[in-house]
């Protein structure tokens, strides 16, 4: 079985192709960067990421309309990345538009060009709180989307395991298979040392303290 696993180099997605390949899957890694502030280093953990697992490919899309697109502070240097703290309620900042939908279509493309059985994608509960592309609902339909688009013989699934799950239920998983979460990072706006104080690094230290363990990675 071959499984197409979209690797950020993050926590989540990181955890997630561990646990395709735990489940039988031989990895089709597939990396995005689209302007992010931390492209390089994201690009560098997933390599890592990938190497671990004897991925049989890693494919490296450059999505750089997302940059040009812009409205997110992930992607716009004009926009401030604000701490946890300061973010408040509502979309956040960092939410690049439709990008899960357009992560998804290309992922569906891979897939079914290498004969894969299936896809997955790392949206969590925490994620879908407030990024409208990582609901539910919003999976369920984007697996008809699949069903209707490609070939009636491809069966591809969308597998979304950790979408009712909360970071730390994901770490403790992560911690049973052994990811070597210092090849991952989280964080949404330095590259060398972690900040510390944005959403990401937020909820991923909050996991590491909540089941107890030091994080790996170097934090100001």
């Amino acid at each position: 079985m071959k499984a197409v696993c979209l690797l950020s180099g993050g926590m989540d997605s990181s955890t997630l192709a561990y646990l395709a390949k735990h489940e039988g899957y031989e990895i089709l890694a597939l990396h995005f960067t689209y302007g992010q502030r931390t492209e390089d280093k994201e690009r560098e953990c997933a390599h890592l990421i990938a190497r671990n697992l004897n991925a049989l490919e890693f494919l490296d899309v450059d999505l750089a309309y997302l940059k040009r697109v812009g409205a997110s502070s992930l992607t716009d240097p004009n926009i401030t990345v604000k701490s946890h703290e300061k973010a408040g309620g509502g979309i956040p900042q960092t939410y690049v538009p439709f990008r899960n939908a357009n992560l998804l279509s290309v992922a569906t493309s891979f897939a079914e060009a290498k004969g894969a059985d299936a896809i997955y994608i790392g949206v969590q509960a925490s994620d879908y709180s407030g990024y409208p592309d990582c609901k539910p609902e919003f999976i369920d339909a984007f697996q008809q989307v699949i069903t209707l688009g490609t070939r009636p013989d491809s069966g591809i699934v969308l597998k979304t395991p950790f979408v009712r799950l909360n970071k730390a239920e994901i770490l403790r998983m992560g911690m049973n298979m052994e990811v070597p979460y210092e090849d991952t990072w989280s964080c949404y706006s330095e590259n060398d040392v972690a900040c510390g104080v944005c959403g990401s690094c937020h909820f991923r230290l909050e996991a590491f303290r909540q089941i107890g363990v030091q994080d790996p990675i170097p934090y100001r």
